[in-house]
């Protein structure tokens, strides 16, 4: 595959690192706001992340992939672009451990070591993050990151864009609403909330900064 990577930052890196381990994989282009106009250097395209229609009009056939960490940016770049969610890369690195029967939405990303069990759902532009266990039956839905060693026991619903964070256990068949946050270490044993953050063992909502 062709691959454009939108973002230049450190999750950026880890993301490069897979797509190299493949050598059917080369990137083409790397897009990112730091830069200020759209140039090849040694066949390498860089330029701000709206020069991406001028790479399309070069003619290749090219997949992409919004690398960068946060959620809402990641939508809001899937947004501004326009392109059809087949037109990203699903990447995968090779020490995963992926369920025949679980399903992978376009553009996400499956970091080393993760594991993704029977029956799980993953949406588009997701990240699941190094180490990261999704059990069986889960639905993860679009824009979602788990951090690295976040733990989803059976039939967990994380909503889209919500933020799971590193070592955070969510208990069987419990849901995060949409755009909350687990923190670091959480242990959930209860439903949260939309647009609310969670902390502590057993996690406890907070007072979300206005």
């Amino acid at each position: 595959m062709n691959i454009v990577v939108i973002g230049e930052g450190g999750h950026s890196k880890v993301i490069r690192d897979i797509i190299r381990s493949k050598e059917a994989n080369q990137i083409v282009a790397i897009l990112d706001d730091k830069y200020t106009e759209f140039i090849s250097i040694d066949g390498l395209y860089q330029g701000p992340v709206s020069s991406a229609h001028q790479l399309i009009e070069l003619g290749y056939e090219l997949k992409w992939v919004v690398a960068i960490g946060n959620n809402e940016r990641r939508k809001s770049i899937f947004t501004k672009l326009g392109l059809p969610h087949e037109d990203y890369a699903t990447l995968i690195h090779e020490t995963a451990v992926i369920s025949p029967s679980a399903s992978l939405g376009h553009g996400s990303v499956i970091m080393a070591n993760a594991v993704i069990n029977a029956d799980a759902h993953i949406g588009h532009h997701t990240i699941i993050n190094t180490g990261s266990i999704v059990e069986h039956d889960c639905r993860i839905a679009d824009y979602v990151h788990l951090a690295p060693k976040a733990t989803l026991t059976g039939a967990v619903v994380i909503k889209e864009g919500s933020m799971i964070g590193a070592g955070a256990t969510i208990i069987p068949g419990k849901q995060v609403g949409e755009w909350a946050t687990v923190g670091a270490g959480a242990t959930v044993i209860r439903d949260i909330p939309s647009f609310r953050t969670a902390i502590g063992t057993p996690a406890i909502l907070i007072q979300n900064k206005e």
